[in-house]
């Protein structure tokens, strides 16, 4: 390429060969320089335009920054939102462990003195060697997940831990444990004895309690009754399946007060002590049996 130079100062034209390598150099130099003005001036703009007294790059700015912290804004506020709602379950999960915690309190005899759930536990210990750090935004919303499927969980295991216990003071309520008559004595234990009537070796399937006639009977347990009339050698004989195969006779009665179907509670007078059926005298036949097989009702009474 030729560069042909005119000015008055010289006597003639001036002619500047320039070789393809001079060529190249300054065409990238040409394009370069735009470039480089254009850095320049985004550099001076992000980082110094804060500096610059020029009302049209503060305005730029502190527009940029208004944009800025509104977005910051919404972004907390709707961190807040998320955050009162995941409290508010939380603040409904404790409410209902705590009166979980107070019933099966109750069920098993524990008293607010001994297991306040209404005051927190006292924590503590010496400070850690380890360096302390403030939870990031992420860690305190893994932190929040964790506590709810925490309590979600101990809420469950001690729902269920009711469900239990209700049914256990169930079973106890239908146990056989209460003395059927509150006077007499034993007459005749469970086990073989002596047969009053033919004094042959027979075994006595129940206890018998010495009273008097018109002695209150009450069930040993809650439960239904199955059966209330007379029986062959039991005389006047009420039956009370407990559940789960166990049941308790009541014979000898002169008067029975409930009818097969009726639901009784442990300790409801169901009759009187009498003197019908195969008897020597007035006194209450009282027996357990499981599944059919007679059980030395002693076992069950001394369980209360």
């Amino acid at each position: 390429m030729n560069i042909i130079l005119v000015s008055g100062r010289l006597a003639k034209g001036k002619t500047v060969a320039l070789g393809h390598g001079q060529v190249m150099a300054l065409a990238a130099a040409l394009v370069a320089f735009p470039l480089l003005l254009a850095i320049v001036f985004t550099y001076l703009l992000l980082f110094h335009a804060a500096d610059i007294p020029h009302p049209y790059l503060q305005s730029l700015v502190l527009s940029a920054q208004s944009s800025e912290a509104a977005k910051s804004q919404v972004y907390m506020r709707e961190n807040l939102n998320a955050m009162a709602v995941k409290l508010g379950q939380m603040q409904s999960q404790m409410l209902r462990l705590d009166s979980l915690g107070e019933r099966l309190g109750k069920l098993n005899g524990i008293g607010r003195q001994e297991f306040n759930f209404g005051k927190a536990p006292g924590r503590g210990g010496a400070e850690s060697s380890v360096p302390s750090h403030d939870l990031t935004m992420g860690e305190f919303n893994q932190q929040i997940d964790a506590f709810m499927h925490k309590l979600e969980d101990r809420s469950d295991q001690l729902g269920l831990m009711e469900t239990m216990q209700v049914q256990l003071d169930a079973k106890k309520v239908a146990l056989p444990t209460v003395r059927p008559v509150t006077i007499g004595w034993y007459s005749s234990n469970f086990g073989w004895r002596l047969d009053p009537f033919t004094g042959q070796k027979a075994f006595h399937e129940g206890v018998d309690f010495m009273a008097d006639p018109g002695t209150p009977i009450y069930a040993a347990g809650g439960g239904i009754v199955v059966y209330s009339d007379t029986y062959a050698g039991y005389g006047n004989m009420m039956e009370i399946d407990h559940g789960n195969g166990l049941i308790s006779r009541y014979a000898h009665a002169s008067k029975m007060l409930v009818k097969v179907g009726d639901v009784v509670m442990k300790g409801q007078k169901i009759g009187e002590v009498g003197n019908t059926g195969r008897s020597t005298g007035p006194h209450l036949h009282f027996e357990v049996r499981h599944n059919g097989a007679a059980q030395n009702p002693e076992h069950y009474l001394q369980a209360s």
